[in-house]
């Protein structure tokens, strides 16, 4: 199949999604996941009795190869035990499609995330809650996936701006100088996110119109829980500490100076 050809059955699932909408209620669990900023997002709900998904919902923002992904995964997911679910990979999901176009396989890498992390999020609400001896966890110094993909996608320092070119970058706030790197990578990507802890009112009007007008998206409120990949920097797991939740921002590179 030629990478711009789509085949019949990801045709159909564009054109009529399976088992779109939300659940609600007792043993029910949403998993999120995506790219806000430049990419797609997607929302899987699962509905669980006797450790098997019983009812799946789901609703997609994105490209054709996003939605038809994620309503074969609902559709292959439905009836399974949890553990069964988990096992369902990407390639699953691109092969009962028939194949995808190779710019594409991420899509399927989307769906199959958006159903474990349901999966997860409805086994951690299982869990007995922790003793309130438990010590107050504080945040690392080094970030999980720092160290291993320094030099892979992770930067500790950026003095050539050209290897950056095109890619989705996410930059840990660490004052001015990651706002000025910030904007001068916009020379080089439309996608730079800059990502900090603090209030929206923790940077004042000028920062934020700068940055507006330079085109960097900003995330306040958040925090990087874990940086994730295969050889290279895939997606970032952030927590939204507004919300308390948590979902996956796909990221060809993570900036921490």
């Amino acid at each position: 199949m030629k990478s711009t050809q789509y085949s019949e059955k990801v045709l159909d699932h564009f054109r009529n999604p399976r088992n779109v909408g939300t659940l609600e209620g007792q043993d029910v669990s949403v998993g999120r996941v995506g790219n806000p900023v430049c990419g797609d997002m997607m929302e899987m709900y699962i509905k669980v009795k006797d450790n098997r998904i019983q009812d799946i919902k789901l609703k997609t923002f994105g490209c054709g190869s996003a939605i038809a992904t994620a309503s074969m995964i609902s559709e292959m997911a439905k009836g399974k035990t949890l553990d069964e679910a988990l096992k369902i990979s990407r390639q699953d999901v691109a092969d009962e499609l028939d194949g995808l176009p190779p710019v594409k396989m991420h899509c399927s890498n989307l769906a199959a995330d958006a159903l474990t992390d349901a999966i997860k999020k409805y086994q951690e609400g299982k869990q007995p809650p922790e003793s309130n001896d438990a010590e107050v966890k504080t945040t690392p110094e080094t970030i999980p996936g720092q160290d291993q993909f320094l030099g892979k996608g992770v930067y500790n320092q950026v003095t050539d701006l050209s290897p950056l070119k095109d890619k989705r970058i996410l930059i840990l706030y660490q004052g001015t100088e990651s706002i000025e790197l910030a904007k001068k990578l916009t020379s080089q990507t439309k996608r730079v996110v800059l990502l900090t802890g603090g209030k929206e009112d923790s940077f004042d009007s000028g920062q934020k119109k700068e940055l507006k007008t330079s085109g960097v998206k900003l995330l306040f409120e958040s925090e990087i829980l874990d940086i994730m990949g295969f050889n290279v920097v895939e997606k970032v797991h952030i927590h939204d500490l507004n919300e308390d939740d948590e979902y996956d921002l796909y990221m060809d590179s993570v900036i921490i100076l």
